[in-house]
């Protein structure tokens, strides 16, 4: 798998808000492993963080709008779009304004800047979601869009706004490396009726016409051509032999179904999570792709929360089977955890060696030999205990003492010669003594037991 990245040094650049007109810093930031992208809005109190996750999406008109504790950030997708497609996973965007410069109404000014800091490998490998099978998405107004397997990311782009001026797009990406050149300069498009109506309610006060290509679908009568002259403070604005507002030129034939795919780009980077999937967006928009976003992420995070961890053998455990027995309590044949992998205040990774040399082997099925599953819970409350009596100074005067256990299930059997990992974390904080965990348990990747734990902590003197 690919490392992680980031910038190597912090990058800025300025610009006007589309819709405020207001100059604004925006300021690329290295950040650490596994942090993403988030958004820092340094013109207010306390410098709140929005972090880049589809769930914060609050509005989709005119743009992708996330909020978070009533701070928001607008039409995000520009910038989000250049990190992807240059592959930067972890960077902080510090922005003094409610939305980023506009620039050139693509995202080639971001790409530049980035590319300006320079981009750093980290240490991490970078999680992939791989795309296994089809998953859709549709809405009333006939959008449509389709993730199916691929070995790359891609993303093809259908658009159709039913008129002349327009047309009928389509624009393919076949992967990452191809963004830079041939999508991230597409600039955003509209439609005349819709910035007529945009001029109409005081917006697009930082528009020009060299940040926005205008389809002319409507009679340029003089009212409209004095109100745009006015908003883009223009003497002159004509329209050209092609349907385009003014004398701007289009970088391709297809330029508004390539700006689509960059606002696919930039809408799916709030899953948080590289795809590794062809995606077909049927006339995208920010509406559908921010609910496909929003399907898609919450199947990753299932997929995630039953994903087995990776073990490295090679790196020696983090504590073994005698630094487990001076915190647990238990002894062999009881003692049902070899070695602790890994762990946080939050969760504990373990592994058990199943031998055919185990005392339950001899009447649990002699003749096909199985782990009982009620042993395999009792494994992983083991190993959540090693998480949770660690924090003491003296675990050994504790015992825990089971108090429930919810939602168990048991998948594949568990025989000798398998190797069991056990995945624990605390579904809420410890709290007078009470232990709230969900445990999974692993063999070859799969899924063997999993079950929601309560236990209680009790000192050996109250027992």
């Amino acid at each position: 798998m690919a490392k992680q990245q980031t910038i190597s040094k912090p990058v800025s650049l300025k610009g006007v808000g589309i819709h405020t007109g207001n100059e604004v810093t925006l300021t690329f930031k290295p950040a650490d492993e596994d942090f993403g992208y988030a958004f820092c809005r340094t013109d207010l109190p306390g410098s709140p963080i929005i972090e880049a996750d589809v769930n914060y999406v609050v509005s989709t008109e005119r743009g992708t709008t996330l909020e978070k504790n009533g701070v928001n950030i607008q039409t995000s997708e520009h910038v989000l779009a250049a990190l992807v497609g240059l592959q930067v996973d972890n960077v902080l965007i510090e922005i003094n304004a409610p939305e980023p410069p506009i620039m050139d109404g693509s995202s080639k000014f971001f790409i530049e800047a980035i590319i300006k800091a320079g981009i750093k490998e980290q240490n991490k490998e970078r999680f992939e979601y791989i795309v296994k099978e089809i998953i859709s998405y549709n809405d009333e107004k006939g959008s449509e869009i389709t993730v199916i397997p691929s070995d790359d990311y891609e993303v093809t782009t259908m658009v159709d706004f039913g008129t002349k001026i327009l047309g009928t797009q389509n624009a393919t990406m076949k992967n990452l490396n191809e963004f830079k050149d041939n999508f991230s300069n597409a600039r955003t498009f509209s439609f005349l009726h819709e910035i007529e109506m945009l001029v109409d309610n005081g917006l697009i006060k930082g528009g020009d016409l060299n940040n926005a290509i205008v389809y002319v679908d409507k009679e340029l009568s003089d009212e409209t051509m004095n109100k745009l002259k006015k908003a883009f403070n223009k003497d002159n604005i004509s329209v050209k032999p092609n349907g385009i507002l003014d004398n701007l030129t289009l970088h391709y034939p297809n330029e508004a179904a390539r700006h689509k795919l960059l606002d696919v780009i930039g809408d799916l980077a709030l899953i948080g999570t590289r795809i590794k999937g062809k995606v077909i967006a049927n006339k995208p928009g920010h509406a559908i792709n921010t609910m496909f976003g929003k399907k898609l992420s919450s199947i990753i995070k299932s997929e995630k929360r039953n994903m087995a961890p990776k073990i490295d053998s090679t790196i020696p455990p983090l504590m073994d089977v005698n630094q487990i027995m001076k915190i647990l309590p238990h002894r062999p044949p009881f003692l049902l955890v070899d070695n602790i992998v890994e762990m946080s205040e939050n969760h504990i990774i373990a592994q058990k060696n199943v031998t055919m040399n185990e005392d339950y082997f001899k009447g649990h099925f002699p003749g096909k030999p199985i782990m009982p599953g009620v042993l395999q819970i009792e494994a992983m409350a083991q190993a959540g205990g090693v998480l949770c009596l660690n924090n003491f100074p003296d675990p050994e005067n504790y015992l825990t003492f089971f108090a429930k256990i919810d939602n168990a299930k048991f998948k594949h059997p568990v025989v000798p010669g398998d190797t069991l990992i056990f995945k624990l974390e605390l579904l809420s904080p410890l709290r007078r003594g009470i232990i709230h965990m969900k445990g999974q348990a692993f063999v070859d990747g799969k899924l063997t037991s999993e079950a929601e734990l309560l236990a209680k902590m009790i000192k050996k003197t109250e027992a």
